[in-house]
C-alpha cells in the first residue's frame, strides 16, 4: 500500500469507485481507494440501479446523461459487462402538474438534444401491453432508460481504475483522518498510514462516521427502503423482448422488468429510520426484515396500473437502507471550512448518477472547479443550522414524498421554523407567511388569509404578491434583507486583502460603493458583491445570503494581511430596504441626516441615527427603485421595524415580501446570484465584464485571462412573454419560431409594476436580437415572446438616482 497518495478515496461503492475511475482518467493515477469491507458493501449492492436521464433541473439531466452513455463505454474500455439494460421507460402523468412537468421537460430534452418525447396510448400499449393506461393524461418515452447491474458497475469503474495506476484496498478501514499544518491529511488505517492532499468522503452508510473523523457534522440520516420482484409472468416470458420500465409517479411507485418478473419499489408515508444515532461498523451485505404491509397502499396502486403484478406471486423482498440528505440530494463538494476535505454522500439514484458526480469531484479536485454549476448539490448549502432534529423532519418528508413534484419556489414546512431573526414575532403578527433562506425563516408575503402554495401556474397568493409591489412601486414598501450576506473587514490591510478577491478596485473614497464580481477558476462568476468604504480601514461586503458557506472556500485562498479582520455580520446585523418613490419622504421625520440628491446620492453610505436606532445606510436598493439599505444591530431590529411601519401609514407604505422583491427586480432587469450569475456564465455574458480591473491581480485572474478575448457564447437578455395562465419562473427553454434552440430562462416573474409576464434569459450569441420574436416553453409549450431592448422598468435609471420629478 501508497504512504503517500494524490488523493485518499474513502468508500468502495459505486460512488467512490467511479471517483477513483475519473481521478485516474484526468491523470490522478496515484489514488487510492480503502474500503471496510467488500466493494459494494452498503447500500450499492441491493440498489434497484434504474437509469434515466431526464431531472427538473437541466444540469443533474446533463450528468445523469453522462452516467449512462459512459456504462457502454466503461464496457469497452474495461471488458467487464455492467449489465445494462435499455428498454426505455415511460412516464405517465395523472394529474395536470405533472403533465405540466413531463411537458417541461420533454422541452428541455428538445433544447439540450436529449431523447424524451410524447407518445400516443397506442404507441404506449405496443410498448408495454401489461400496462392500463385509463386516467393517464400525458405519456412521454425515454429510449434510454432502463437498469444496470449494481456489481457490475461497481467492478468495471474499479477495473478501470486500476488499469490506469490506481490502487484498491478492500477490508482496509479508516481509523482516522487527521489534517496537518501543511494542509495536508494522513489517513490511517490498521495496514499503515497514506499522507495526501485530499480526502474524499464517499463513505455511502458510513459518511457521517468519516466525517466526524475530521470534526465535520454531515446532515445525512439512513431509512429503511424496500422493493419485491414478482415470480415469472407468462406474458413477459413469451413477450420476447424487454419491456420498458413504468415511472408512475403520481401513483408513487417504480416497475421495471427483472427476470421474467417485475420489480415493483415504494416510498411509502409509513416509513422508518434506522441506525439514527450511527451506522453499525460491522453492517455490510445484510438486509432488514420484509416489511411490505408498510407498502400495502403503494403495492395496491401498482396492481390497478399492471394487474399482472397481482396476479404473480413475490420471488424475493429487498428491505435495505439508504441514506439521506435533508433535501434528498448529494452533499457534494470540499467542506469550506477544511482544506483538502471532499464529500459527496447521500446520493439515491446513484446509478442514474455516479458517472456524472464522480467526473465533478474529479474536475473540482484536479482542475479547481467542476465545468458544471451543482451549488443546488453543494454541501455548502447547509450550515450548522441544519442539525439532527431538522435533518430527521426533512428526511421524514422527502422520503414520503419523494416522487411529489418539486414545484418552482415550493416552501416544504417540516423541521421548521430552525432560525428566526428578533422581528419574526412582529412579522407574523402582520401576516407574513414565510420561506426559508439558508436556515432564516424570511417573509414570502404578508396575507396569512391567503396559505401558502406551489403549482406551475399562477397561485392564490399571486394577487397579494402584485398588492405589495404596486404598492412599493406607487409609493413606498419597506423589504426585509436581513438574509442578505454580510461581512465586516477592517485593518490596515483590509483594502489590499479585498482588491486581492475581487475583480473591481474597491472604493477609494469614504462613504462610496462598488459592485464587484467574484471570478471563479474556469473565468465565470462565482459571486457578485456590494463594498462599500464606511472607515478609512473598514469596509462592509454584502452578498448572497445562500451562499455565504460558499464564498468562504473563495475567501480563504487569500491570506488576511496583518491585523486585519474579515468577519460574518449575518447574524449579528439585521437589515430593512426602504424603497419607492416615497422612501425619501417616509425616512425623513425619523433621522436628521439630509437625504437630499446633492447630499447623499445614489450608491453613497452614511453613518447615520434612524429613529433613534444606529445604522449604517446605502443609497441602493435591489428593487430597482429609490430606496436606502438601513443595517442595524439584531437587537434593534424589532424597534426599527416598527419605527419604518409607523412612518409608512402616512404614505400607504407597508411591508414587503421576497417574492414581490422577486418581480421588481426582473422588471428592473437585476441579475441574481445562482440564478442570473454563476460560475458557467462568463462576465462578458452576464454583462459584467465592465466591472473587472485588469491593472490589478486578483483571485482567480488567470482564469479570466484564458477566457476573457473569447466572443460570447451566450448572451444574457429580457424577453416579455405573451402569459396568461403561468410566468417563466427559470429553466425554460427558448427557441426560434422555426423551433431551433437558443436559449433558456434564468429568471422570470410577472412584472407587476409594468404589466408584463418577463423573464431574464440567456440567448445563444448573435442568432436573435431586440425585436425579434422567440418562443418560450412555459408549462413545456410554446409562449411567444419580444427579445426587449431594454428593462421596462425606468431603463434611464432616474427613479434609481432620484432624478426623477418623483424621485
Amino acid at each position: 500500500m501508497r504512504t503517500h497518495a494524490q488523493a485518499v478515496v474513502i468508500g468502495g461503492g459505486v460512488v467512490g469507485c467511479s471517483i477513483l475511475y475519473h481521478l485516474a482518467k484526468l491523470g490522478w493515477t496515484e489514488a487510492v481507494l480503502l474500503e471496510r469491507s467488500e466493494l459494494t458493501s452498503g447500500s450499492t449492492w441491493h440498489a434497484a440501479a434504474n437509469i434515466h436521464g431526464l431531472h427538473d433541473v437541466t444540469n443533474i439531466s446533463r450528468l445523469q446523461h453522462y452516467t449512462m452513455r459512459l456504462y457502454r463505454e466503461l464496457e469497452a474500455e474495461t471488458g467487464q459487462s455492467c449489465g445494462v439494460f435499455q428498454p426505455g421507460s415511460l412516464y405517465l402523468a395523472q394529474t395536470e402538474a405533472r403533465e405540466h412537468q413531463l411537458r417541461l421537460q420533454a422541452a428541455k430534452a428538445r433544447r439540450y438534444g436529449m431523447n424524451f418525447h410524447e407518445v400516443g396510448r397506442d404507441e404506449a400499449e405496443r410498448l408495454h401491453p401489461l400496462v392500463d393506461f385509463d386516467g393517464i393524461r400525458c405519456i412521454m418515452f425515454e429510449p434510454d432508460g432502463g437498469n444496470v447491474d449494481p456489481s457490475g458497475v461497481t467492478n468495471a469503474y474499479a477495473l478501470g481504475a486500476r488499469r490506469r495506476g490506481a490502487e484498491i484496498h478492500r477490508f482496509t478501514p479508516v481509523t482516522g483522518t487527521e489534517a496537518q499544518p501543511d494542509g495536508s491529511w494522513i489517513v490511517r488505517t490498521a495496514k499503515g498510514d497514506i499522507r495526501t492532499p485530499w480526502v474524499i468522503n464517499a463513505a455511502g452508510l458510513w459518511a457521517r462516521e468519516v466525517a466526524a473523523m475530521a470534526g465535520v457534522d454531515l446532515p445525512l440520516i439512513p431509512t429503511e427502503h424496500q422493493y419485491f420482484v414478482t415470480e415469472t409472468i407468462p406474458e413477459i416470458a413469451a413477450a420476447g423482448r424487454r419491456l420498458p420500465s413504468v415511472a408512475d409517479r403520481d401513483g408513487e411507485y417504480y416497475l421495471r422488468q427483472e427476470g421474467l418478473g417485475l420489480l415493483v419499489g415504494a416510498y411509502e408515508r409509513d416509513m422508518r429510520f434506522w441506525a439514527e444515532t450511527g451506522t453499525p461498523p460491522d453492517f455490510g451485505h445484510e438486509l432488514f426484515a420484509d416489511d411490505l404491509e408498510r407498502i400495502e397502499p403503494n403495492m395496491m396502486r401498482a396492481i390497478g396500473r399492471v394487474p399482472a403484478v397481482g396476479a404473480a406471486g413475490i420471488k424475493r423482498v429487498i428491505n435495505g437502507p439508504m441514506i439521506w440528505s435533508p433535501d434528498a440530494s448529494a452533499l457534494f463538494g470540499p467542506v469550506p471550512e477544511l482544506t483538502g476535505y471532499f464529500c459527496c454522500c447521500g446520493i439515491i439514484p446513484g446509478f442514474s448518477q455516479n458517472g456524472g458526480l464522480g467526473r465533478l469531484a474529479a474536475e473540482w479536485i484536479v482542475e479547481g472547479e467542476p465545468s458544471l454549476d451543482l451549488f443546488g448539490w453543494d454541501l455548502a448549502r447547509f450550515g450548522d443550522w441544519a442539525g439532527k432534529a431538522f435533518t430527521k423532519a426533512r428526511v421524514a418528508d422527502q422520503y414520503a414524498h419523494r416522487f411529489k413534484i418539486h414545484f418552482p419556489g415550493e416552501e416544504r414546512a417540516a423541521g421548521r421554523p430552525v432560525r428566526t431573526r428578533p422581528a419574526y414575532a412582529a412579522q407574523q403578527a402582520l401576516g407574513a407567511v414565510f420561506g426559508l433562506t439558508y436556515g432564516w425563516e424570511h417573509p414570502l408575503y404578508f396575507d396569512a388569509a391567503v396559505p401558502d402554495s406551489a403549482g406551475f401556474t399562477r397561485q392564490p397568493w399571486w394577487e397579494t404578491v402584485g398588492r405589495e409591489a404596486r404598492m412599493l412601486r406607487d409609493r413606498a414598501g419597506i423589504v426585509d434583507i436581513s438574509n442578505f450576506a454580510k461581512y465586516r473587514v477592517a485593518g490596515p490591510g483590509a483594502e489590499d486583502w479585498l482588491n486581492a478577491v475581487f475583480a473591481n478596485r474597491m472604493p477609494s473614497d469614504l462613504g462610496r460603493s462598488c459592485l464587484t464580481p467574484l471570478i471563479g477558476k474556469r473565468g465565470g462568476v462565482a459571486g457578485d458583491f456590494t463594498v462599500t468604504r464606511i472607515g478609512e480601514d473598514e469596509f462592509r461586503v454584502i452578498g448572497s445570503g445562500m451562499a455565504e458557506r460558499f464564498h468562504q472556500r473563495f475567501f480563504r485562498q487569500v491570506p488576511l494581511p496583518a491585523d486585519t479582520v474579515f468577519e460574518s455580520l449575518t447574524e449579528a446585523v439585521c437589515g430593512f430596504n426602504v424603497a419607492g418613490p416615497r422612501a425619501r419622504d417616509l425616512l425623513a421625520p425619523l433621522t436628521d441626516a439630509d437625504l437630499s440628491n446633492a447630499a447623499f446620492p445614489f450608491f453613497r453610505s452614511a453613518r447615520m441615527t434612524v429613529a433613534g436606532i444606529d445604522c449604517v445606510a446605502l443609497r441602493v436598493s435591489f428593487t430597482g427603485d429609490l430606496g436606502w439599505e438601513l443595517y442595524c444591530a439584531e437587537a434593534d431590529q424589532p424597534a426599527l421595524y416598527a419605527a419604518l411601519l409607523e412612518a409608512g401609514r402616512a404614505f400607504g407604505a407597508g411591508p414587503v415580501g421576497s417574492r414581490a422583491l422577486m418581480s421588481l427586480r426582473v422588471e428592473k432587469g437585476y441579475g441574481s446570484w445562482g440564478r442570473d450569475y454563476g460560475p458557467e456564465y462568463w462576465p462578458q455574458e452576464s454583462g459584467l465584464a465592465g466591472l473587472i480591473r485588469d491593472d490589478k491581480e486578483f483571485l482567480n485572474r488567470s482564469g479570466w485571462e484564458a477566457i476573457r478575448h473569447n466572443p460570447p457564447r451566450e448572451v444574457m437578455a429580457m424577453l416579455e412573454i405573451d402569459a396568461g395562465e403561468a410566468d417563466a419562473t427559470g429553466g425554460e427553454p427558448v427557441f426560434l419560431p422555426d423551433g431551433t434552440p437558443l436559449g433558456q430562462v434564468s429568471s422570470g416573474a410577472y412584472g407587476y409594476g409594468v404589466g408584463k409576464s418577463l423573464a431574464i434569459v440567456y440567448l445563444k450569441a448573435g442568432m436573435a436580437g431586440p425585436g425579434d420574436t422567440v418562443h418560450v416553453a412555459i408549462l413545456g409549450r410554446d409562449h411567444t415572446a419580444r427579445i426587449l431592448d431594454r428593462p421596462p422598468f425606468d431603463p434611464e435609471g432616474h427613479r434609481l438616482r432620484g432624478t426623477a420629478a418623483d424621485g
